[in-house]
């Protein structure tokens, strides 16, 4: 049996400043709402996949005013690395506090939503090597230039290999 990740639902205090967030800043869209039963709290269904009816489901019920304590982050795959250019930008735009990290293996961009919800947007490199690894990277750069960058800063560090040696090292220990 293999496990998919399908979606997280979030406890949340504010729908509409959220709201704000995940659709207006993120590009979700909402696939559904409504309470979770008589006289409950408001559920809110959002995805950007037609194959998923929801990635993310908010459950306005948080009444604490802190962040969140018992998630750490919720992380989007990209498939390019315009992509996190892209979610780079409409971040900064949004006045959203980032913080770009690379493990070898992806470029990430690390921030907040406005209730204190990690998350992650990433873009996988062509390299495996062995985590955690985190080194912050310049968001300026360009596609050839950050993996360059990449390829120089990690390519002595346990284990890097092209990702293509390393999957197929996976599936053969797994057989």
């Amino acid at each position: 049996m293999k496990l998919k990740w399908s979606h997280t639902v979030l406890n949340i205090k504010n729908a509409e400043k959220i709201l704000d967030f995940y659709v207006g800043t993120l590009g979700f869209q909402i696939s559904d709402r409504g309470p979770l039963a008589k006289n409950g709290p408001e559920i809110i269904f959002m995805s950007q996949d037609p194959n998923e009816h929801h990635q993310i489901g908010l459950v306005v019920s948080r009444e604490d005013e802190g962040p969140s304590n018992s998630l750490n982050h919720l992380s989007f795959r990209v498939d390019s690395f315009d992509d996190v250019k892209t979610m780079k930008n409409k971040l900064e735009s949004a006045n959203v506090d980032i913080l770009p990290l690379c493990h070898g293996n992806a470029l990430s961009l690390y921030f907040k939503d406005p209730e204190g919800n990690g998350l992650e947007v990433f873009w996988d490199t062509p390299w495996h090597v062995t985590q955690p690894q985190t080194v912050v990277w310049d968001t300026n750069l360009n596609e050839k230039e950050a993996l360059a960058w990449v390829e120089e800063t990690f390519k002595d560090k346990p284990n890097f290999t092209k990702l293509e040696n390393y999957k197929s090292d996976f599936v053969n220990r797994n057989l």
